[in-house]
């Protein structure tokens, strides 16, 4: 992240993709570490409490960062103003794209001063071994670890299901803003302002969760959260500009000025917030599901599966929605691809046990 520092424009491309690329990689990587902590540190009664409050404060540090970013670094070339109308901070220039540049080494540093406190305070497992000896054993005992969890008919299914929703969840929330950009003209303002909007209210959607999880159960909450982004898609992809709900609800088409000064925005805003109640807990939930259903001592695996699972097919509804927007010249059309992914993971989710090594739902 330090080094993405270089992203200037005319930089070498294939050098910044790598960069990232090997961020991008790491960050997976130590996912799977992080995750796997849970059964270790936490009950099985408090692991979704947990689990959604840190996802909360993780929403919360970002939408810190993305603040400072937006109103005190990041410039317009056009006026050399932040968003608040100030110039930018250390002097960086927009015109080289700086501001924006800066993310990367912003990133780097506050990523090193708040994983300290887990480096110097949480508790390791007791057995260690050297790298080449775990990457050899980790390597044997892929194949098998595959074959188990395929054996384990509720932890399959529940992978399968996560696998196919949460590629729903992340085309909506990489696409939803271009979407809207598309529609109504909204710049990089306007989409940043979109983001912190979801920052903001899936910080209480979080917390809140939290207790919903501890009352109910993880999988009440990913049931529930996945039918609200469902409904939320729905209705982004219902709306555009003079309308809502594909044109039975029709809207003045007044700007009245200023940051979604049309009713349209606003009603795009308003599906906005649902999606933001909901994406943190779909993640965060799901975590919990696994660190309930597998024991202590093989949940390094089972959550390396889990981010594969994750990952694997991270191309295909993107991919998707490109075909079906190419065929249709229609970006809505595309967009309603991700309605299928949340549907499918929802079926298969509601037929999974809870835990999911539990034979009884």
């Amino acid at each position: 992240m330090l080094t993405l520092w270089i992203a200037e424009p005319g930089a070498n491309l294939i050098l910044v993709v790598s960069i990232f690329a090997l961020a991008m990689v790491s960050a997976e990587f130590s996912i799977v570490f992080n995750d796997s902590m849970l059964p270790r540190l936490v009950s099985k009664e408090g692991i979704g409490k947990v689990s959604n409050v840190a996802w909360g404060l993780g929403y919360l540090g970002g939408m810190i960062v993305l603040i400072v970013v937006v109103g005190f670094l990041a410039a317009s070339p056009d006026t050399g103003k932040t968003f608040l109308g100030l110039d930018p901070l250390f002097g960086l220039d927009p015109a080289k794209a700086e501001g924006d540049r800066i993310t990367g080494p912003l990133s780097a540093v506050w990523y090193f001063i708040f994983v300290l406190p887990m480096f110097l305070f949480t508790p390791d497992s007791g057995g260690r071994r050297k790298i080449g000896e775990a990457v050899s054993r980790g390597l044997a005992e892929l194949k098998t670890t595959i074959k188990e969890a395929r054996q384990r008919a509720g932890v399959f299914r529940f992978l399968v299901a996560r696998m196919i929703y949460q590629d729903g969840v992340n085309a909506l929330l990489a696409l939803g803003g271009a979407f809207a950009a598309s529609m109504f003209g909204w710049l990089t303002t306007e989409i940043g302002i979109f983001g912190i909007i979801l920052n903001i209210v899936a910080i209480p959607g979080c917390f809140m969760a939290a207790w919903l999880d501890t009352r109910f159960g993880s999988k009440w909450v990913v049931t529930f959260s996945i039918i609200a982004l469902f409904i939320a898609t729905l209705g982004i992809i219902s709306t555009g500009p003079g309308y809502t709900l594909f044109g039975m609800l029709p809207l003045p088409g007044e700007d009245s000025g200023g940051l979604f000064g049309t009713p349209a925005e606003k009603a795009y805003i308003v599906y906005g917030l649902l999606i933001g109640l909901a994406f943190g807990p779909v993640q965060a939930s799901s975590r919990s599901w696994l660190a309930r259903s597998v024991t202590e001592d093989e949940a390094g695996r089972y959550f390396g599966l889990y981010a594969f699972a994750g990952r694997a097919t991270s191309f295909l509804a993107p991919l998707m929605i490109g075909i079906v927007t190419s065929i249709t010249v229609s970006q809505r059309a595309g967009m309603a691809v991700i309605l299928i992914f949340l549907l499918v993971g929802y079926l298969i989710i509601r037929t999974t046990p809870y835990p999911a090594d539990n034979p009884e739902d």
